[in-house]
């Protein structure tokens, strides 16, 4: 009877919880991906409400090339124009080169730190989107950081290229390198969001094909799961400020990989065995992320297989907020940790 008694008090406690919390939610208008705790700060907290705009707009079929090349023309347009104040305040180089058959952007600091050792970026954009030149604020942050040489790649976006092409590009990119005197250990490979996710299956690639692997990684808020598997993709569906998995994700997945290939550890590195060896990795992402499952199994992996992993997240932070906002004290943390990580693996010889 005292059993039945506990049970009946705790249904009637759990009841009147998510009573309190039914009211709760009701008086709270704005959706969640618009919440700013005040534990961010001012910065993050005055432009959160405003990044969820346009979350909900679709993107053309996985197989409908014409309609894909126009939204990505006009992306490209405007995150290049979108990155013009960010360029005219950088005080090194940029210039157009082709590596391995691949076009590059090659950004050059004006302070040089090292010429010897060079960096590797790959930009997100869920592989539909974005270009070396649209997404050159991420190359730059990293650039004026360690004074390194940055080579931005410009992959062929989906669905003008499989994961299978694409990954050969980022390879073909290394062979290169490798000609120019710059062996895979010389390099550090970074990468943000699909960028991230490349970067981490196109070095399983590498590995698996007997090639040297780059010293170090750096993953910013890395899509290291195509599949929509895992916990984040619930239970922060209405966090995510960016994008849903039904209307960008999801068809974006499907135009990079077939369904049937979506696990494999090319496309979604968090399937991969580590145990054969991997670079020491830095996972940098925010609370606010769709992704964060994928954060978490990848750093479980690779941390389970006995490689040298950290993961570093901060709170209430949205996709890639690094190079959304690089002036905010989040961003500048997030940045100069990432400076630390290519001092320790690649500098420091």
């Amino acid at each position: 009877m005292k059993q039945c008694n506990r049970l009946l008090l705790l249904i009637a406690s759990v009841a009147a919880v998510a009573q309190i919390a039914t009211v709760s939610f009701a008086q709270d208008a704005d959706p969640l991906w618009a919440h700013a705790p005040e534990t961010i700060s001012p910065e993050w907290s005055a432009v959160l409400s405003a990044l969820g705009q346009g979350r909900d707009a679709a993107v053309p079929s996985p197989d409908d090339v014409q309609a894909w090349q126009a939204v990505q023309d006009a992306d490209s347009t405007a995150k290049i124009k979108a990155a013009a104040p960010f360029v005219e305040a950088f005080n090194g180089t940029l210039r157009d080169i082709t590596l391995g058959g691949v076009p590059t952007v090659e950004v050059t600091p004006d302070k040089l730190a090292r010429n010897d050792k060079i960096a590797v970026y790959l930009h997100g954009g869920a592989y539909v989107f974005n270009s070396a030149r649209g997404a050159i604020t991420s190359a730059i942050l990293l650039a004026n950081e360690t004074g390194l040489t940055v080579m931005s790649v410009d992959y062929t976006l989906a669905p003008h290229a499989k994961w299978q092409e694409t990954t050969d590009q980022v390879l073909s990119v290394f062979a290169a390198l490798d000609e120019q005197n710059f062996a895979a250990t010389d390099i550090v490979l970074y990468g943000d969001s699909a960028g991230g996710g490349l970067s981490a299956g196109s070095v399983l690639k590498m590995r698996d094909q007997g090639m040297e692997m780059p010293a170090a990684l750096i993953l910013w808020s890395p899509w290291t799961d195509i599949s929509e598997t895992g916990d984040s993709y619930v239970t922060l569906r209405d966090a995510e400020p960016f994008f849903t998995y039904r209307d960008v994700l999801g068809p974006s997945a499907l135009a990079y990989a077939d369904a049937t290939d979506h696990r494999h550890p090319y496309v979604s590195p968090v399937y991969g065995d580590f145990t054969k060896g991997f670079p020491p990795t830095l996972i940098q992402g925010g609370t606010k992320e769709i992704f964060l499952s994928n954060f978490v199994r990848l750093y479980q992996a690779l941390d389970q297989a006995g490689q040298t992993v950290k993961l570093d997240l901060y709170e209430g932070m949205p996709h890639v907020f690094m190079a959304a906002l690089p002036e905010s004290p989040e961003s500048r943390v997030a940045v100069r940790k990432a400076g630390d990580w290519v001092s320790e693996h690649l500098l420091d010889d």
